[in-house]
């Protein structure tokens, strides 16, 4: 295992988890890849330069819903505003930004004139000030506010990008295409939190705005909880010190990738975000990293080498692009191996780490599929698969999945999924349940 060290960055390690036994004839080969960044210092409270360019090297962009529907109630358009403030607050000296207020248009509030502003205890009271003028009015467009969002990080050398979106609304002003569109062409330039307040808006919306933009989403039912999420989402936003990692996967002649998924710590599907590297290589995009860890699941397709032989199934490494544009660089490296053997022991044995987040994986869908059925009035197909979800959560020690599912259904036993669907449930329970599907545990010690 190689690891990649420097001064002002984490240093990655990658460690592989598998059962690299396979009967005759086996050719699929699960691995997980626990990726770990550690020695940033992204808890100590230092500004963000790690790149040597002599200005900023992170920028981030608040964009705030000021459509119509946030008036109502009025507490949600104070909320935003109080939570912006709290936000702005948190930025650290010297990163760049900017807040956008969205409708069906993109405005910029502050600086404006298309740029951003550096981070000091007066820019950050000018940003507080233009905040007053914030009020609600017109429509939903998020595409718009992304794009600009986009040209204003763009508008500096910056080694990290970051979004911050909030919506009350269902995205009502622009086609699902234009919305797409927008998310492609942001692809790659930044990464976007995203949050719904109150109940009025869009889960799938919200989560594959996230989804697209390699950021994490969330509910917040009461908008008189939106500093306190803010807040957390900047504090951790300013832990970003490594942008644009890639997760590479070379594999040998006859090999293929079946799929590979971040599994920790939320379930995100990467198989169809692969970009060619090479011959037989492959880079997978994982976005921005902090003093964090995170688990990915990759399974790979080999050709059956017969009783005895053994082969490498992956190379995984870890790169990052280098500052001056010449080859990435290897943060770390690890190894996915194919034997087979006859020991029906050996090759029927399934290690831990990869049941688990098959587990986790089946969880998140069995919650989006059950969700569905009852929405569409499937009742029988609800009990079913939400009882499958209550099983999983108990059976992984997914306590904080299992909380939310119980209030959606009423659990008779969780050890074999028996449940009933609940005659009434909160609109914001539901949404919640729903967009915090894909949150995982890790492998219990």
């Amino acid at each position: 295992m190689a690891n990649f060290s420097k001064s002002n960055v984490p240093r990655f390690s990658a460690e592989v988890y598998q059962n690299a036994y396979l009967p005759e004839g086996g050719r699929e080969v699960n691995a997980i890849v626990t990726v770990t960044a550690t020695g940033g210092g992204t808890t100590g409270g230092r500004p963000l330069f790690i790149g040597g360019r002599g200005g900023p090297d992170a920028g981030v962009v608040i964009m705030v819903d000021c459509s119509g529907s946030m008036d109502y109630p009025p507490t949600k358009m104070r909320g935003a505003r109080e939570a912006t403030a709290a936000a702005i607050d948190t930025v650290r000296d010297g990163v760049a930004f900017a807040v956008v207020a969205g409708t069906h248009q993109a405005v910029e509030v502050y600086p404006g004139g298309g740029r951003l502003a550096v981070a000091d205890p007066t820019t950050r009271a000018q940003a507080r000030d233009a905040l007053r003028g914030l009020s609600a009015g017109g429509g939903t467009a998020i595409g718009t506010w992304l794009r600009l969002t986009d040209r204003l990080l763009s508008s500096a050398d910056l080694a990290i990008r970051h979004g911050i979106l909030l919506t009350d609304g269902r995205n009502e002003h622009e086609s699902p295409q234009d919305l797409r569109a927008a998310l492609d062409a942001c692809f790659g330039s930044f990464t976007c939190d995203a949050r719904g307040v109150g109940t009025d808006w869009e889960v799938k919306e919200v989560t594959g705005i996230a989804s697209a933009l390699l950021g994490s989403a969330d509910i917040v039912a009461d908008p008189g909880e939106l500093t306190a999420d803010f807040t957390q989402m900047m504090e951790k936003a300013m832990g970003k010190e490594v942008a644009d990692v890639g997760l590479r996967l070379w594999t040998p002649l006859g090999a293929e990738i079946v799929f590979v998924k971040q599994v920790a710590p939320t379930v995100e599907d990467l198989t169809g975000r692969r970009a060619e590297s090479g011959p037989r290589s492959g880079d997978y995009p994982t976005g921005s990293w902090g003093d964090e860890s995170r688990d990915y699941h990759i399974c790979v397709r080999v050709p059956d080498a017969g009783v005895g032989n053994e082969m490498l199934a992956a190379r995984v490494s870890l790169i990052i692009s280098s500052a001056d544009d010449s080859l990435p660089q290897t943060l770390s490296q690890g190894l996915v191996r194919a034997v087979w053997t006859d020991d029906m022991a050996a090759s029927t044995s399934i290690n831990p780490q990869v049941a688990h987040y098959t587990g986790q994986a089946e969880l998140a869908q069995a919650i989006q599929h059950g969700l569905d059925a009852r929405k569409s009035g499937d009742r029988d197909g609800a009990t079913a698969k939400l009882g499958r979800a209550v099983q999983l959560a108990s059976a992984s020690g997914n306590e904080d999945t299992a909380k939310l599912l119980a209030k959606v259904v009423d659990v008779v036993d969780a050890a074999t999924g028996t449940v009933r669907l609940k005659a009434k449930v909160a609109e914001a329970d539901e949404m919640t349940l729903e967009t915090r599907s894909t949150k995982t545990v890790r492998v219990k010690k």
